[in-house]
């Protein structure tokens, strides 16, 4: 293992720009009912449910029988996935780069649904770069429950003093660093660049 900190990735937030706004703006008339639609029907919450391990054909039904009159509109949150995802954030794949030209290994703990996580896995070749992911749908477990951080330690032989987490969530970073892992809280790449150089990564100044 080399002599630097091992850098962790979260991927939502971080290398993929992904909000269910973006597709509920295409299927409402107004920002009013798209965001309506997002705060009472397909939830932050119930989105979760799909990150710990549950099926879209479950929940998908189950929200449409909750929601009858928003049969469409629920099941494009399957169907239409994809459209939920803006792009990706390319000053993070720069630094990804960097870090593989440098000879450093890089992880990914994400929390993800098993299924779209198998879908972006063939699309996106960063994902593939990885010297190894952690994945919650596939887990069962989802940040910031200190099991999946175990789950990434364990399987890939990692001390967490070893290791850096860059993470847009504040809960995520607040947990690994109570393990012992150092934490990088993601606004946007330059600003991760330069925490990660200050931690001692061979990256370039932005």
């Amino acid at each position: 293992m080399s002599d630097y900190l091992v850098p962790v990735f979260d991927l939502g937030g971080v290398f993929i720009d992904w909000n269910p706004m973006y597709l509920f703006r295409k299927l409402f008339d107004t920002e009013e009912d798209a965001q309506w639609f997002h705060d009472h029907v397909c939830t932050s919450l119930w989105n979760i449910e799909f990150d710990a391990g549950k099926s879209y054909a479950e929940g998908i039904q189950e929200k449409t029988n909750q929601f009858p009159q928003y049969f469409e509109q629920i099941s494009a949150f399957d169907r239409r996935w994809h459209e939920m995802i803006s792009g990706l954030i390319e000053g993070t794949i720069d630094i990804q780069n960097e870090l593989i030209e440098a000879e450093i290994p890089t992880f990914a703990i994400t929390n993800f649904s098993r299924e779209k996580f198998h879908e972006c896995l063939e699309k996106y070749e960063f994902l593939r770069k990885f010297d190894g992911i952690v994945v919650s749908g596939n887990e069962r477990l989802i940040k910031p429950d200190y099991r999946i951080f175990h789950r990434l330690l364990d399987r890939y032989s990692l001390a967490p003093d070893q290791c850096v987490l860059i993470d847009d969530s504040f809960p995520n970073v607040t947990a690994a660093r109570y393990l012992g892992m150092k934490a990088v809280h993601f606004e946007n790449p330059a600003q991760a660049r330069k925490e990660l150089i200050e931690f001692g990564l061979p990256l370039k100044a932005a």
